[in-house]
């Protein structure tokens, strides 16, 4: 039985949702979540440094011609699909292992490729654009950052992971998916600030 929260249809173009685990959490892959991680850290890692490098790649292809080409913007997907999954783990939201490889998991990314001209203009100053967005991130990230360790704690002598807490993570982190979608320029929306489903 799925437990996604049922959202109000967003306006913006990225989704980002995790299933709520139902069963008694596996305390022992809690404890060991971070040495458990580390495959998925290395290659989220990788791949981020060249989802970087694709993006500096699709910003002269926008900022010159007006359009991104659909292999750099399907690279940059896969990526935040892998993202996604890897950090729902990492960040305590799920105790079943991430797929190597863009595979099934009880998360949903969702973002289309965008029809039409882009917007070269806010495309040209998204580095300047995004720079509020990461302050916001920085601080929440902070607060994130405790509220896991609670969790943490809080799962392995109680086998659940708080109801409060695990709602503040899914949104930090769905802020933080839709952040960096724009700053990886696929989509031109800016998005909007704060913990919004």
């Amino acid at each position: 039985m799925s437990d996604i929260v049922p959202q109000q249809p967003s306006a913006y173009p990225v989704t980002f949702d995790v299933e709520r685990q139902l069963t008694e959490r596996n305390r022992l892959t809690v404890g060991l979540r971070y040495f458990l991680a580390i495959p998925h850290l290395v290659i989220v890692s990788a791949l981020g440094s060249v989802a970087e490098i694709v993006g500096v790649i699709s910003w002269f292809a926008i900022v010159f011609t007006g359009a991104q080409p659909r292999g750099l913007w399907d690279f940059n997907a896969l990526y935040m699909r892998w993202y996604a999954r890897a950090y729902a783990y990492i960040a305590l939201f799920r105790d079943d292992y991430p797929p190597f490889g863009d595979m099934p998991y009880p998360t949903t990314f969702e973002v289309s490729y965008p029809d039409g001209p882009r917007d070269r203009l806010s495309v040209g100053l998204r580095i300047f654009y995004v720079i509020p967005h990461l302050i916001v991130l920085s601080l929440l990230g902070i607060a994130w950052y405790v509220t896991t360790i609670i969790a943490w704690f809080a799962i392995l002598f109680t086998g659940e992971y708080p109801e409060g807490l695990y709602e503040f993570g899914v949104n930090v982190m769905r802020y933080s998916v839709r952040v960096l979608s724009y700053f990886l320029l696929m989509h031109d929306e800016f998005p909007p600030f704060g913990l919004q489903p």
